[in-house]
């Protein structure tokens, strides 16, 4: 294994000690409302299930993620972490998991792309044996630059719409070496995280930053899958006016049945208060949007990377940009009008200075399907070639369940008769 030159957070930190403890506060406070996690995490410290493995993960360095880390590692793993996006990591949770002997974190707040990279390396360095990826930094970079890893590397898991995305055309490329499970197409991902989650997380981080409400604007949300979906439909509950754009005719015809209007970017850019990206593509919202929008209007990013708004194109025309608010930064054009943008284009229920991702128990679900899934790589490497995979189903069940108890909430069964009807082609009407 090679020592790397980049240091963990530790080292980058005056008061380490007074980081840790904030950072465990947090995650402490987390942790009380993840009952899913809770339940697996005493499952993992009883039998170690994850002894031997090193673990390299690329996430949202913050409290929820921090303790999917920390019940990967008293499942006997050794964990290298770093972030997934600059503005999402939290430090004083960075420092805190550093502190945990299984633990080596090298996730900072706001690095360059330079540093960013070389935190990626710096867990890579650790030679994983599972990666566990929000955005398939981590995958690539192994098979760009150390495929020498890969016949040593169980597996992988991938939370994201974007991640999945990339993979599976990595995949139909014949490039993906390693089994990888698709966590993001899983039901307790699709339905809460991305739905749930991201909708709940995003408005909120918008009107914490701006102070501005909801009620009477016209939110045009871009891209309706389920992501989208959230967004309109949580901004529909607090009374905004809401409009889709779409570019695949299903799910545009599935917004207009659901009672949304639906139009191109290029109309919607005339009516629109604030714009919520939810592609995972790039260039959504272009110069000629820019230029017919009204003054005023707010920017923001709740699908991936910060390329959904083309942001060279809006500096290239503003005559003046400036801080509004924290947060939130001003493009003047050359007519007076102001577009603000909120958290630099980044995902703004992360990035904002304010934001805190999704709820804790909308993550709680997430990562105990990621938890479950590493248990799944270990215990069943043999049953996976290199590919992408859907989570098998009884895991995603399993889940479900922990939270249904949790919550103490009961559901029927099928009976031993309702079971063999359903599995049998032989019952006539």
């Amino acid at each position: 294994m090679s020592q790397t030159a980049y240091p963990p957070i530790s080292e980058h930190l005056d008061d380490v000690e007074a980081a840790r403890e904030e950072g465990r506060r947090k995650m402490d406070w987390a942790f009380q409302h993840m009952p899913i996690l809770t339940a697996i995490r005493e499952e993992f410290e009883a039998e170690k299930p994850l002894e031997g493995q090193r673990i390299g993960m690329a996430m949202h360095v913050e409290a929820k993620t921090a303790n999917l880390v920390e019940t990967l590692a008293d499942g006997g793993a050794e964990v290298a972490i770093t972030g997934c996006n600059p503005l999402s990591t939290h430090d004083d949770v960075s420092a805190a998991l550093d502190a945990h002997e299984n633990i080596t974190s090298y996730a900072v707040r706001g690095v360059g792309d330079e540093e960013y990279y070389a935190a990626i390396e710096a867990v890579i360095d650790h030679e994983p044996t599972i990666t566990v990826d929000d955005g398939m930094d981590m995958v690539a970079a192994i098979h760009d630059e150390h495929p020498e890893l890969i016949d040593s590397i169980v597996g992988g898991c991938e939370e994201t719409t974007t991640g999945v995305h990339r993979l599976r055309a990595m995949d139909a490329d014949g490039a993906l070496e390693y089994p990888v499970f698709a966590v993001n197409d899983t039901p307790m991902k699709r339905l809460f995280d991305n739905v749930h989650g991201t909708g709940e997380s995003s408005l909120a981080s918008i009107a914490m930053t701006t102070n501005l409400s909801w009620a009477g604007k016209t939110v045009v949300v871009a891209g309706y899958g389920y992501c989208g979906k959230g967004v309109a439909k949580k901004a529909s509950g607090q009374n905004a006016n809401v409009v889709v754009t779409e570019v695949e005719p299903r799910r545009a015809l599935e917004a207009h049945m659901e009672g949304y209007d639906v139009m191109p970017m290029a109309e919607a850019a005339e009516v629109g208060d604030v714009f919520l990206t939810t592609t995972g593509n790039r260039d959504v919202i272009v110069e000629e949007h820019f230029e017919a929008m009204q003054d005023g209007v707010l920017l923001a990013n709740a699908g991936h990377f910060d390329i959904e708004i083309d942001l060279d194109a809006l500096s290239d025309l503003a005559v003046d940009r400036y801080e509004a608010r924290d947060g939130v930064e001003a493009y003047e054009m050359a007519d007076g009008r102001r577009l603000n943008v909120i958290a630099e284009g980044r995902l703004v229920n992360l990035a904002a200075p304010i934001a805190l991702g999704h709820p804790v128990e909308v993550m709680d679900q997430s990562f105990g399907v990621q938890a479950a899934c590493v248990r799944e790589l270990v215990e069943g490497s043999e049953k996976y070639d290199a590919g992408v995979h859907d989570v098998p189903d009884e895991l995603d069940r399993e889940i479900a369940e922990i939270k249904l108890d949790a919550e103490g909430v009961g559901i029927d069964s099928l009976s031993e008769e309702q079971t063999e009807y359903m599995d049998s082609w032989e019952h006539g009407t």
